[in-house]
């Protein structure tokens, strides 16, 4: 990519969404319905609404924003364990930004901070390895979270502790993964979907191949997608070309960024540290099997939840947020009774409302500023 106006070039848009009009209203007259595209990623869902992708699209495209933002499906049980390893006055607590606002059970990393604990935000573990080195009388834990896109900055960082011998570095793993988590959402019993546009980040680390079984056996097809405008636009045609000839194969629209297999190098650090779990819970979506990370047992000397006392305290979603259905695409944004109103961006009760990246934060910055005030307006007719 030489300059991202290629990526943003009007015309091409004008030429693609011609298109995409043609084939939806194609499929739309034999399948007598609208047609359900789902964004994994979150970073897809923050580029349609920030670039008005989701307006474009003829009225029968349905687009469902799923569950690839790891900030939003954090659970509350987790930021509470987060909580209570920062209130140790000999830790020094530090996370990425998006992470010191979800909300636990009772308050945030940034609420916690606030009352004194020393939580500090970093941009990459790297940055947390430092303040162990600078702070050889505190133990520095890195609250560790995000998809195979993450995962190994965070094994690479813990190797590179190990071989300069600095102890007071550890990790509070939540790294999750996609896969089982694509195969949660198809298993959904209340599922409409169509189509996949895949994570490029992600994909980036994994490359293509573990893909195979949602055109396999699921039968959907699945494009791998760029974040800007034209790489989305492509990709939903890619797609849409796939379901007019009644295909189901994963395709690469994002080749310039994504190898077919890989990226061999990431992928051995996450073997040498990482091993699944048995099951992780996830806020709106419940327990998933396999579908977390964890720190293998010749790694304990680095993993905070076998160096300190963690609560491992399970604790339900507010039965007045409805993350879940969102994630799922059962609801919008917009049908959630505390959206905009117990529930913003300042003062976010659901975990999609943190990240920039999840569903209802996008819909509440970007989303169409007349319907929000309807929303609003019919909000106001609800019982307090």
């Amino acid at each position: 990519m030489k300059y991202v106006d290629e990526f943003r070039d009007p015309e091409k848009a004008r030429v693609l969404l011609k298109e995409i009009e043609q084939l939806a209203e194609q499929i739309h007259q034999r399948i007598q319905r609208p047609v359900y595209l789902m964004e994994v990623c979150g970073g897809h869902t923050h580029s349609i609404f920030r670039y008005g992708i989701e307006t474009m699209l003829p009225a029968c495209i349905e687009l469902i924003h799923g569950p690839g933002c790891p900030v939003c499906v954090l659970p509350m049980g987790r930021v509470d364990d987060c909580v209570a390893l920062a209130q140790d006055s000999k830790v020094i607590l530090t996370t990425f930004g998006d992470a010191m606002r979800v909300p636990g059970s009772k308050k945030s990393l940034l609420a916690a901070k606030a009352e004194g604990c020393d939580v500090r935000m970093v941009y990459s573990p790297m940055d947390a390895l430092g303040l162990a080195r600078k702070n050889p009388d505190r133990e520095v834990i890195f609250f560790g979270l995000g998809f195979e896109t993450t995962m190994p900055s965070t094994a690479l960082t813990l190797l590179q502790a190990r071989r300069e011998g600095i102890t007071n570095f550890s990790l509070f793993c939540n790294h999750i993964t996609i896969i089982p988590t694509i195969k949660a959402v198809l298993d959904s019993p209340d599922l409409k979907l169509d189509g996949f546009l895949g994570p490029g980040h992600v994909s980036m680390v994994i490359g293509n191949a573990p893909y195979q079984f949602i055109a396999e056996h699921y039968k959907k097809p699945v494009v791998i997608a760029g974040f800007e405008p034209l790489d989305i636009l492509q990709s939903i045609w890619m797609l849409l070309k796939q379901l007019a000839a009644k295909e189901s194969k994963v395709e690469n629209q994002y080749s310039r960024v994504v190898p077919d297999k890989g990226n061999r190098v990431a992928l051995d650090a996450i073997s040498e540290v990482f091993e699944l779990r048995e099951f992780f819970e996830w806020r709106g979506l419940g327990s998933i099997d396999h579908s977390g990370v964890k720190m293998k047992q010749s790694w304990a000397d680095y993993d905070a939840e076998a160096k300190f006392v963690v609560p491992a305290i399970k604790i339900a979603d507010p039965k007045s947020c409805q993350c879940g259905e969102v994630l799922k695409g059962a609801i919008k944004p917009w049908d959630c009774k505390v959206f905009g109103r117990a529930c913003t961006p300042e003062t976010p009760l659901g975990a999609l409302m943190v990240s920039s990246e999840g569903a209802c934060a996008a819909y509440y910055q970007y989303g169409d500023v007349e319907k929000l005030e309807q929303h609003r307006i019919s909000l106001q007719e609800l019982p307090a």
